[in-house]
């Protein structure tokens, strides 16, 4: 156990996937996805999760699901190498966040800071649903149904990977070696690991209406970067700029390639002397924008036109997704079974248990 190195990452259906999806997650599932050192790799579209702040809007989520399983495809994931399935499809992992609920303690969740951001941001201070605020033990289910050795995630995530880490101490603990412990991936570009939004707000959030998404259309796009959110005390052309909190410069930082400059703006060898020359005045933003517009467009287009390509044959979405949902049931029950049995509640399938009683009930 533990020896196979598997990958468990997934996304909300409650919109379109931005870039920040990209960057942070996306784009490095598809490299890990290519490079082989992974066994096996299952990304799962976590509906169930999303219903627990969406209840009353099901048909949101529903909606959504389809939308992100294309943004998949025309990022790279190949189903031929990844397992794609629906949260709701594999009954197991409700059976197994049931059984860790009792490893976890009401005080250590209302401790974990995402969480407690995530309350917060959506209002639910004073009525937060349970499902909500038992997210993660339910993650730590989805995790270890897969046995993943690997959680791919922004570093937001990390408290939640914590927590997970928690449950699988606990339970092997108590009940034996059984659960795979499973290790956080973070990007390796630093620009990556939180991408803010278009406002210069934190975080890219759908529900702010301040993200770019992959199947964007190229006006809107631009429209979107040439209102980006730069430095307020750079009135004038001349005067100095500053590239900290200065979000089209995050973004270059997120997406720009030396070779970008070659195409799009030969006056300058790098980012570096790019960010000099704005620091010390001189270099206005719509012509930062409009180097940073080239390079999304030139980024979002494959990806644009492969979803497109992939939205004329849902069917074989659907088809594809059901595929995936039979395969990842079948690790869960697996996992699942390896449960029940650490935790003695495998009643049928003890063969002992039952030699024992009747042995038990034949000497009265």
């Amino acid at each position: 156990m533990g020896k196979e190195k598997i990958i468990l990452t997934g996304d909300r259906p409650t919109g379109r996937l931005h870039i920040g999806h990209y960057v942070g997650s996306l784009k490095r599932r598809v490299d890990l996805q290519n490079a082989g050192d992974y066994s096996k790799m299952f990304i799962f579209i976590a509906d169930s999760q999303a219903l627990t702040d969406n209840i009353d809007n099901p048909e949101k989520v529903r909606q959504n699901v389809i939308e992100v399983a294309l943004d998949y495809l025309a990022c790279g994931i190949d189903p031929t190498k990844a397992t794609i399935f629906i949260q709701s499809q594999i009954p197991e992992l409700c059976e197994l966040s049931f059984y860790y609920m009792d490893l976890v303690s009401v005080s250590r969740l209302q401790r974990n800071p995402t969480v407690k951001s995530e309350i917060q941001m959506r209002n639910f201070e004073a009525s937060i649903p349970v499902g909500f605020f038992t997210y993660p033990i339910s993650q730590a289910a989805d995790i270890t149904a897969f046995r993943a050795t690997t959680v791919p995630v922004g570093e937001d995530q990390e408290p939640m990977l914590e927590q997970a880490r928690e449950i699988v101490r606990r339970f092997n603990y108590i009940y034996g070696e059984t659960l795979v412990e499973p290790e956080i991936l973070l990007p390796d570009n630093a620009a990556c690991l939180r991408l803010p939004g278009t406002d210069g707000k934190a975080k890219m959030s759908k529900s702010l209406g301040n993200c770019i998404y992959l199947s964007e259309e190229p006006e809107e796009i631009q429209k979107k970067i040439m209102s980006m959110y730069t430095d307020p005390g750079h009135l004038r052309v001349q005067d100095p700029g500053k590239i900290e909190g200065n979000t089209v410069f995050t973004y270059l930082d997120a997406f720009c390639l030396p070779e970008h400059f070659e195409r799009y703006l030969p006056d300058y060898p790098n980012l570096a002397e790019l960010k000099a020359h704005y620091q010390r005045g001189g270099l206005g933003d719509v012509k930062v924008k409009r180097f940073l517009n080239s390079i999304m467009q030139e980024t979002l287009e494959p990806i644009r036109n492969r979803r497109k390509e992939f939205s004329k044959d849902i069917p074989a979405i659907y088809e594809m997704l059901q595929q995936g949902c039979e395969v990842a049931r079948a690790a869960a029950a697996e996992t699942l079974a390896d449960v029940k049995k650490a935790m003695k509640i495998n009643y049928f399938d003890d063969k002992e248990l039952i030699e024992e009683q009747v042995k038990r009930f034949s000497q009265e």
